[in-house]
């Protein structure tokens, strides 16, 4: 764990003192010191194309009274810097009163050791596995035109300073790994994507050669897509896989049951807590203490340790995800979902990992009830509007169902709906819950933090599917 002022004229005692003096009449506020390193190595055209590593330090430091947010940050952590950033937020909060909120729960429970996950392979042997990847790719299958590979890590160690001299520690690690490769056969061309991901060290996800796992998944995703026809269009059921094809629920349910969102009453959702939101056996959470999961983490951005939080159980809504200052506006407490993207970002209400829980049904059971439809299996890209909840998604990997059956791959695939309505459109829920490879990041308000998401099959009654097919 970095000690911040080791290398710093400012003492732990000034950092305290100023902390508490600038905070005295505020409601909440945190000073929030931070020490990032992080690498990226990309392979492309056969050879390593890049090769980055930066390190980062800084604070943040927030003042909060009333709806009023006043912030200041620094990339240098000296006595001088700090003492500028607070007259800024006196400057600003200037004529606002308000009482310090001390109460903050303690957690026993470090998921991470202060293990740098960049430190502990080396770059040579990093950069051996990428051209392995290479190798292997071009020899398993002929066909293939490109590959592209990528390895990033990160090792983030936090502390927050609280009024009174209060002091919270986390150390935060993240891996990830991704192969892209292309074929061609009879002058067509598909690209196949996978990766994984997760805040453990690079061995953890590939000892024992485990990165064929994922360059054979990459190379599986592009065949399907090599023998795809263009897909059907029009309203129709739908079977969703189970794992990654969650992140539909977190773009087009999650984000509208982020706190801010329901207090400025801008979500779908804001005034139904307590109702009937989806069908019965739709049950959600948003998880931060999963080991290892790219949105677990000890504590959120603010001190307060992440939680279970429940937010539709069996179809009610029950809970939002809190930080500190909209839990306080809102009666209620925070859930430990106050998220930042580093010291230069304020702190937001965000997801972690947000997931269906699974239930009865079989996937097959799913696929024979259908007469027409489609099984989407993986997403790519897509587009939510959070006030409605609407959203489009494409789809990277699905096939048609015919008569109950699953049939021929199709390309071109979108999704189209609003969150509200398609929670209403489950029938099934399936009891193959999985948890996604560990590749998701999430975008608010310019910042992106990572996420995970999970689900079971589920089985749509009803959906606006865009298609190619002419």
């Amino acid at each position: 764990m970095n000690n911040f002022f080791n290398k710093s004229d400012l003492s732990r005692q000034d950092a305290d003192k100023i902390v508490s003096e600038t905070l005295n009449n505020c409601d909440d506020g945190e000073l929030y010191l931070e020490e990032s390193k992080s690498e990226s190595i990309l392979l492309d055209d056969n050879k390593i194309k890049s090769s980055n590593y930066s390190s980062d330090l800084g604070f943040g430091f927030r003042a909060i009274s009333d709806e009023v947010v006043a912030y200041s940050y620094s990339n240098e952590i000296s006595k001088d810097s700090l003492k500028s950033s607070s007259e800024n937020l006196k400057s600003t909060l200037k004529s606002i009163k308000g009482t310090y909120n001390h109460e903050i729960p303690k957690t026993n429970k470090q998921l991470y050791e202060d293990i740098n996950p960049i430190e502990q392979k080396t770059l040579n042997s990093k950069l051996d596995v990428l051209n392995k990847v290479n190798d292997f790719l071009r020899k398993k299958d002929g066909s293939v035109k490109q590959v592209t590979a990528s390895f990033s890590g990160e090792q983030k160690s936090i502390e927050i300073i609280r009024s009174g001299g209060e002091s919270i520690t986390d150390v935060r690690p993240l891996i990830r790994f991704n192969v892209s490769v292309m074929l061609e056969k009879n002058g067509r061309k598909e690209t196949g994507v996978y990766g994984i991901g997760g805040r453990q060290s690079y061995d953890d996800y590939l000892k024992n050669d485990n990165w064929k796992n994922v360059c054979e998944e990459a190379l599986r995703i592009a065949s399907v897509n090599l023998e795809s026809k263009p897909a059907p269009a029009g309203e129709m059921k739908v079977v969703l896989g189970p794992g990654w094809p969650a992140i539909l629920i977190h773009e087009a349910i999650g984000h509208g049951l982020e706190g801010d969102f329901n207090r400025k009453k801008t979500s779908a959702f804001h005034n139904l807590m307590g109702q009937k939101v989806a069908s019965e056996g739709v049950t959600i959470v948003d998880d931060g203490t999963i080991d290892n999961r790219r949105g677990s983490l000890t504590i959120d951005d603010e001190g307060t340790p992440t939680e279970r939080t429940v937010l539709i159980e069996n179809g009610i809504l029950k809970g939002f995800m809190q930080d500190r200052h909209n839990a306080r506006l809102m009666n209620t407490k925070s859930t430990g979902s106050g998220r930042r993207e580093n010291y230069r970002h304020i702190v937001l209400p965000r997801m972690r990992n947000t997931m269906m829980l699974s239930g009865n049904q079989t996937q097959d059971e799913m696929i024979k009830s259908v007469d027409k439809g489609i099984f989407a299996v993986s997403f790519g890209g897509g587009q939510v509007d959070i006030t409605s909840g609407k959203f489009v998604f494409n789809c990277t990997e699905a096939y048609e169902i015919n008569n109950g059956k699953i049939g021929s791959p199709i390309k071109g695939a979108t999704l189209i709906g609003d969150g509200p309505s398609i929670l209403k459109e489950v029938s099934m829920v399936g009891n193959d819950m999985l948890m996604d490879p560990g590749i998701g990041t999430c975008g608010k308000a310019g910042q992106g933090v990572p996420v995970g998401v999970a689900q079971p099959s589920i089985l749509i009654e009803k959906m606006t599917v865009g298609g190619t097919k002419l």
